[in-house]
């Protein structure tokens, strides 16, 4: 029988600026990928949803231990369980016979991220001794199947979390199930040069405080086209790997979030202005779209606001994401 971890990250509600995996407060998810950065808030006893997947667990017979994490070390220690026998090269490396299954107890996207990008830092090799037997196109190894426990199950309707999109159950008996008898789901995984993942997808750009959009410019590139050269106002890009910022306030941006067909998915919404036969001026949204393997954004302006799985930050510099194949995966019943 399989030993079992529940990990959950800082309670959202207790953490300043977001939490857990949101701007750095806890988990040292910080904004822009940069150092970690040590937790200070406290942490918490486990949540009802993770004492009742627990018991669903341990009444089939699974050895459960069930950890609250408020640093990166915190979460690395329990990633380590996860570790195959040691390489010849030296390498960490997962271990696909585990018999060790990860639970990652949820409140937000940022929070998975949180976990998966540590995955990432642990077993991504560097360049220099990069093995043979890593696929062409990825930088990371197959990383080990993740269970998903949402810890708040209304965010499976109109918000549309990424367990949502993809058909996860939310029930923690049901997650129980899907972890003991269930098949792992590999997904596309985006890196970025800034040292961080994106699960779901990021959105440039941003609001007043009227929430009328505020218009910035920006090099925007995807494999070899080019949606914007700088010069055009833009009113947002979407960079998708799934579908959770395919809309803004109505206006589709991206068409078709797959986080399985190994591309990303990009849009940038151009403001035009026309006139009638009047000669009244009316506004448009032109939406150009691009997928490919890797985007790369320049920003003209000082400063770009953005969300990235949910995670605030601002963009000063360029910023290239790239996709890794069905380098992560969940467990699906």
């Amino acid at each position: 029988m399989y030993d079992v971890v529940l990990l959950t990250l800082g309670s959202e509600r207790d953490a300043p600026g977001g939490g857990c995996g949101s701007g750095g407060a806890c988990c040292g998810d910080t904004t822009t990928g940069d150092a970690p950065e040590r937790a200070e808030e406290r942490c918490e006893t486990p949540r009802v949803p993770v004492l009742a997947c627990a018991d669903a667990l341990t009444a089939r017979g699974a050895r459960v231990e069930t950890v609250t994490a408020c640093s990166d070390a915190e979460i690395d220690e329990v990633l380590a369980r996860l570790d195959g026998p040691p390489r010849p090269d030296g390498l960490t490396w997962p271990d696909p016979d585990s018999k060790t299954r990860l639970v990652v107890a949820t409140a937000s996207d940022s929070q998975l991220r949180a976990v998966v990008r540590r995955l990432v830092r642990r077993y991504a090799p560097p360049p220099s001794r990069r093995p043979a037997d890593l696929p062409g196109n990825r930088t990371v190894p197959d990383l080990p199947p993740v269970g998903v426990l949402p810890l708040d199950p209304a965010r499976g309707g109109g918000q549309r979390d990424l367990a949502a999109q993809l058909g996860l159950p939310r029930d923690p008996v049901a997650v129980a199930a899907a972890i003991l008898d269930g098949t792992p789901r590999r997904l596309d995984l985006l890196r970025n040069d800034g040292g961080s993942v994106t699960l779901d997808g990021a959105l440039l750009g941003a609001a007043d405080d009227a929430g009328r959009p505020l218009h910035w410019r920006g090099r925007i590139e995807v494999d070899d086209v080019v949606l914007s050269a700088g010069d055009d106002p833009l009113l947002a890009c979407a960079i998708g790997n799934a579908g959770g910022y395919a809309q803004l306030d109505g206006l589709p941006l991206l068409t078709a979030g797959d986080p399985t067909d190994g591309v990303v998915e990009v849009a940038v919404a151009v403001p035009v202005v026309t006139r009638s036969t009047l000669g009244r001026k009316r506004m448009r949204f032109e939406v150009r779209r691009a997928r490919g393997r890797a985007v790369a954004v320049i920003p003209r302006d000082e400063r770009v606001p953005y969300l990235d799985d949910g995670v605030e930050g601002e963009l000063s510099r360029k910023r290239s994401w790239w996709t890794e194949p069905g380098a992560w995966a969940v467990w699906t019943a």
